[in-house]
């Protein structure tokens, strides 16, 4: 029996966190909604522990606020903090790229061309999570070539802030970013061209901080 053992502790935290974070990106729990960890432990199956520490993080990431001792919310959309956040991710992109072009085998550029296939698809569809994680599976690519450990955790923490907005814009009847973006970010990478894909990787980061206007 010895495949059957404890989860560890850091799992369920981990869970905790990325199942909040995730309803919250989603709309699932809306700005300025109260959160009782107590509530969550028993939605999620888990002790209040991991939840409390799930807090403590998404407190960090802003995406809660929290008052001791009176409350723990959702933190409300604001413009400023959306564009603070979509420019440094952007930065992060930008320095992604210009390092993972050069190391771009095939099997990269295919992957990167089949999460493009699943946006477009899903934005005909009007399927906005589709959308947005297929747009998250093609930059990944080149944030795993890059190799840079600090720039994926930091993107990581603060592309939800992003997203967030992103979701409710298009839950409200705006549009998706173009295919045709990926397309040349694409084409820039297959034909190694370093500059024209940084290029492209700022105008669509670009974009985003508009969004948020």
């Amino acid at each position: 029996m010895e495949a059957i053992r404890p989860v560890p502790r850091t799992l369920l935290r981990d869970r905790a966190y990325e199942a909040i974070r995730d309803a919250i990106v989603a709309g699932e729990i809306e700005p300025g909604a109260v959160v009782r960890d107590a509530e969550l432990a028993e939605r999620l199956g888990l002790s209040r522990a991991p939840v409390r520490d799930a807090f403590s993080r998404l407190v960090d990431d802003g995406l809660l606020e929290s008052k001791p001792q009176s409350y723990t919310r959702v933190t409300p959309l604001v413009a400023a903090d959306v564009r603070d956040a979509a420019a440094v991710v952007g930065a992060l992109h930008e320095l992604v790229t210009r390092v993972a072009v050069p190391r771009l085998a095939a099997a990269h550029l295919t992957a990167m061309r089949a999460a493009n296939e699943r946006f477009a698809d899903a934005v005909r569809a009007g399927d906005v999570e589709a959308a947005l994680r297929a747009d998250d599976e093609l930059h990944d690519v080149l944030v795993r070539v890059s190799s840079n450990r600090a720039a994926a955790a930091t993107v990581a923490r603060y592309t939800p802030l992003v997203r967030r907005l992103e979701r409710q814009r298009f839950g409200e009847g705006g549009n998706c970013r173009s295919a045709g973006l990926h397309e040349r970010l694409i084409e820039a990478c297959a034909a190694g061209d370093v500059d024209g894909a940084v290029l492209v990787t700022a105008e669509i980061w670009r974009g985003l901080e508009e969004l948020a206007d």
